[in-house]
């Protein structure tokens, strides 16, 4: 049987997505495109293989699938050399890119894509640092293409962002959205912007943990509990923007001018939608609208549901107690 999938770039990245479509029960083709020796093709398919095999292992050890399924899922990668390369994309109906960070290797990979792909081939880059808009100027069929970048390991984090250009049809985002959450991912659409939506929340709060450590503020340790099971329990209960509506805007208000003045005015000064929010009168929760609309929704069961949400997360974590068993002396 001819895999529907492929993935161009036998690294790490291309590996993750192989283990995320056969774990999913889909065959995939794992395709190298460099010219290699005999030799070094060997090497390498074993060590991909190797890998393959090492990540469900730890998934097994884990719990996530029994140890005999093994051999069975990772024989549903498929390691295709350059020889092999214009068949298996002949065939595919979803093609990931996954070659290094440079527009030049980008630029032959697309060159040979384009040659060899079906013209109903949904083309995609998981680049981490090249917009979508630039790749576009290298695809035969822009319409068919948008950039889908995975967070490592891209076997277990269910979110993948799928960058989309001006020109990307919305018959292929809707079909790239159903063959991921066929999957069993959470695919969330952005525009063509530096960092996607996770890298550049995660770089601000990385950035800011480093600077705190430098500073003096607290040691690496305390900072790392704090966001575990402070910032990121509550982050994992509620979505960031969600939690603005639900504290309320006027808060994020104040406490960034508060921040801006005694800490930086760059860093911390809020962004203008903060301040028409403010004179608008649209706070959140506690008015009826902020970033989402409140009207007609049942506060008391949504604060209920947040209740929930955040109480699964304590227990999950292990810190949540049931109450004392009588009143203390």
């Amino acid at each position: 049987m001819t895999a529907r999938f492929v993935a161009v770039g036998a690294g790490r990245m291309g590996r993750g997505i192989a283990i995320s479509f056969a774990y999913a029960g889909h065959r995939i083709a794992l395709v190298d495109l460099r010219q290699r020796t005999p030799e070094a093709w060997q090497k390498l398919r074993e060590e991909a293989m190797a890998e393959v095999r090492g990540a469900l292992q730890g998934l097994a050890k884990l719990g996530a699938l029994a140890e005999a399924r093994i051999p069975e899922i990772a024989a549903r990668v498929e390691m295709v050399d350059a020889a092999g390369a214009p068949s298996a994309l002949a065939a595919a109906e979803l093609v990931f890119e996954g070659v290094p960070e440079t527009m030049e290797a980008k630029r032959e990979a697309f060159a040979f894509i384009n040659k060899h792909c079906r013209s109903d081939a949904i083309l995609t880059s998981t680049t981490s640092s090249i917009l979508v808009t630039q790749l576009a100027e290298i695809v035969e069929r822009p319409e068919r293409f948008l950039n889908m970048h995975w967070l490592n390991p891209a076997y277990v984090i269910p979110v993948v962002e799928l960058s989309t250009h001006p020109g990307t049809s919305a018959e292929v985002l809707a079909r790239t959205r159903a063959l991921m959450e066929g999957i069993g991912k959470l695919p969330v659409v952005c525009g063509a912007a530096p960092g996607y939506i996770v890298p550049r929340l995660q770089a601000l709060v990385m950035n800011e943990a480093a600077r705190m450590v430098e500073e003096g503020v607290a040691t690496a340790e305390e900072i790392d509990k704090a966001t575990r099971y402070g910032m990121g329990l509550r982050f994992a209960a509620l979505g960031v923007v969600e939690f603005i509506d639900f504290g309320g805007c006027d808060i994020l208000h104040h406490a960034s001018r508060e921040m801006a003045g005694s800490i930086d005015p760059h860093r911390y000064q809020a962004p203008a939608i903060v301040g028409r929010m403010m004179e608008e009168g649209r706070l959140g929760l506690k008015t009826g609208s902020g970033f989402y609309d409140y009207e007609g929704r049942d506060v008391g069961a949504y604060r209920l549901d947040v209740l929930s949400r955040t109480l699964g997360m304590l227990r999950h974590a292990g810190l949540w107690k049931p109450p004392a068993d009588g009143t203390l002396s």
